[in-house]
């Protein structure tokens, strides 16, 4: 009696054991109703068309979305954060060239006329204004180039033109004068989008501590035609006495300043920042003088220790 339930119990457990094989493969395939895991061809056929249909249909909004936001929101030529909101703020800063070999100096120094000595410099210069002596470097340069002045500002979409001739003697034909131990130095102003200069022009209204030489220049421009004082002025100087007496005579070419219809900066195609040389034309030579040069608007900030509306360099010629 109990080897005849045994063993209809161990037939029992056999048959179930091979039941599951046989299910997982109906599941792969049923050959009786032609289902391939559980799904009719033609049942497969439409989830496939609505996959593929809904997916599109996701991609394309994206794309949609993104180009409109591109468009609408994202302008290459215009930054979002501008003048307060960035992290350049309102007041440009002033920098120079050529620049030293190590980031961390601020000094240039040179052995008297020795070519060896200076081409280092004089390349620096080269390179950096490549793209005033060769426009077609700069992309649209040649194509929206306006020959302004203070009567004749540039039409929407065109930029001035930097007419390199009034450099001389910063030519590089002359070796910016390094040769003649009377080095010239370049001072741009940093380019911030949609800024415009409130102009030192009132001869009434000029600050105390701007230089004797360049009020007397304001003045005497204003006298000569007002729209020629509508410029972002320059100053450079020694810093302590001893600088200022070893710093000698000093020229601004073309102008001791930018001239105000280079502004605003709108980010054109082909626009070149206006560029002042400054050309010490007989510094003392066997020691160090400490230089700093100013920019005199009204909207820039001027603080000495922070380097605010000043850039300071050292010049030393054996």
């Amino acid at each position: 009696m109990v080897n005849s339930k045994l063993e209809e119990f161990s037939k029992g457990t056999k048959a179930s054991r091979r039941i599951a094989p046989q299910k997982f493969s109906d599941f792969l395939y049923d050959d009786e109703t032609g289902e391939v895991l559980g799904r009719t061809p033609e049942r497969w056929g439409k989830l496939l068309i609505y996959l593929v249909i809904f997916w599109s249909v996701v991609v394309a909004f994206f794309f949609i979305c993104l180009t409109t936001f591109l468009q609408h929101f994202i302008n290459p030529r215009v930054p979002r954060l501008q003048q307060e909101y960035s992290l350049i703020g309102t007041s440009p800063g002033l920098g120079f060239r050529p620049l030293p070999p190590d980031v961390r100096s601020t000094l240039i120094w040179y052995k008297g006329t020795g070519y060896d000595s200076y081409k280092y410099w004089e390349d620096q210069l080269i390179d950096f204004l490549s793209v005033y002596k060769k426009k077609g470097q700069t992309a649209g340069a040649g194509q929206n180039i306006f020959n302004c002045d203070f009567k004749n500002l540039p039409p929407p979409g065109k930029v001035c033109d930097v007419d390199i001739r009034g450099w001389e003697p910063c030519i590089e034909e002359n070796h910016f004068s390094f040769h003649k131990s009377s080095p010239c130095i370049f001072l741009k102003l940093n380019r911030i989008y949609g800024w415009r200069p409130e102009y030192y022009n009132e001869t009434n209204n000029l600050p105390q501590e701007m230089p004797v030489d360049l009020q007397t220049h304001i003045r005497n421009i204003t006298g000569y035609n007002r729209d020629y004082a509508n410029m972002v002025w320059v100053s450079c100087h020694g810093e302590t006495p001893a600088d200022k007496e070893n710093i000698g005579p000093i020229k601004y070419l073309p102008y001791p300043g930018f001239p105000g219809y280079f502004y605003p900066y709108n980010n054109a195609e082909g626009y070149l920042s206006p560029l002042v040389a400054v050309h010490l034309q007989r510094p003392r030579t066997g020691i160090v003088i400490n230089i700093e040069c100013r920019a005199w608007a009204k909207n820039i900030k001027y603080d000495r220790r922070e380097r605010l509306g000043v850039v300071h360099f050292e010049l030393m010629i054996e």
